[in-house]
C-alpha cells in the first residue's frame, strides 16, 4: 500500500480492498435511502455538477442562502449516523482522537467535476479532512493555501484515501474530471467521494 505525500497531502493508494469498498458502498446506499441525494446550487444560483448528501450530526449545504453546515437535510429529516465502516477509516488514518461530525457524500456522474476550493466552513483547521474515493478514477488537483500558483494533480482510484491536515488543511483542491466507466464498483458508473470533517 504506497503512501505518497504530495504538496502536504497524504495519499494512501489502494488502502481499501475490493471487498471493503463494496461494503462501504452498501453503507452509503443506506445513507442515501435516509437522506436522498440533492442537486446543490451555489449562492449565485449556478447548479453544481455533483449531487450530494451527508451523514453525522451535520451536513454541508449550498444554496442561495450560502455555504453552511446544517443539522437537517433540506427535506427536514435529521442526517443518518455515520456508518462504523467509515468511522474506522478516520480512526486508522486521521491521527486525532476527536471523531468527525460530518461525512459529506459527493456523487460524480459522467462529466461532473469540482473546481478548486478550500474547506473553510468548519470552526477550526486543527482537525484534518479525510477523503475516500470509490468508483471511477478522479483527477485530483492540489494547490497551496492561497489561490494561484503551482498545482499538482494525481489520479485517484477506487479505494484510495487522502488525508488533508497541517499545511494542506486549508489548501485549494478540486477534481478536474473523472474517467467515467473506469471502475465496475458502481453498477451504472460514477465516482463517490466521502469526506469526513470535524465541524464545531
Amino acid at each position: 500500500m504506497p503512501h505518497l505525500n504530495v504538496m502536504g497531502f497524504d495519499i494512501y493508494k489502494g488502502y481499501l480492498t475490493p471487498d471493503a469498498q463494496s461494503a462501504i458502498v452498501e453503507d452509503v446506499r443506506g445513507i442515501v435511502r435516509a437522506a436522498p441525494l440533492i442537486q446543490p446550487v451555489t449562492p449565485r444560483g449556478q447548479k453544481m455538477s455533483v449531487r450530494m448528501t451527508a451523514a453525522g450530526a451535520f451536513g454541508w449545504l449550498t444554496d442561495r442562502q450560502g455555504y453552511r453546515y446544517a443539522k437537517q437535510h433540506p427535506d427536514g429529516r435529521d442526517w443518518p449516523v455515520i456508518p462504523r465502516s467509515i468511522l474506522r477509516l478516520w480512526r486508522d488514518l486521521s491521527g486525532v482522537e476527536r471523531m468527525p461530525e460530518c461525512c459529506l457524500v459527493n456523487f460524480y456522474g459522467e462529466g461532473a467535476r469540482m473546481g478548486l476550493h478550500q474547506d473553510k466552513d468548519e470552526a477550526s483547521d486543527e482537525w484534518p479532512v479525510l477523503s475516500v474515493s470509490l468508483g471511477d478514477d478522479g483527477l485530483f488537483r492540489m494547490g497551496a493555501p492561497t489561490r494561484g500558483g503551482k498545482t499538482q494533480s494525481v489520479w485517484l482510484q477506487s479505494g484510495d484515501i487522502v488525508c488533508m491536515g497541517g499545511a494542506a488543511r486549508r489548501a485549494f483542491h478540486g477534481v478536474d474530471r473523472i474517467r467515467f466507466g473506469s471502475s465496475s464498483l458502481l453498477e451504472h458508473g460514477g465516482r463517490l467521494n466521502l469526506t469526513l470533517r470535524v465541524v464545531t
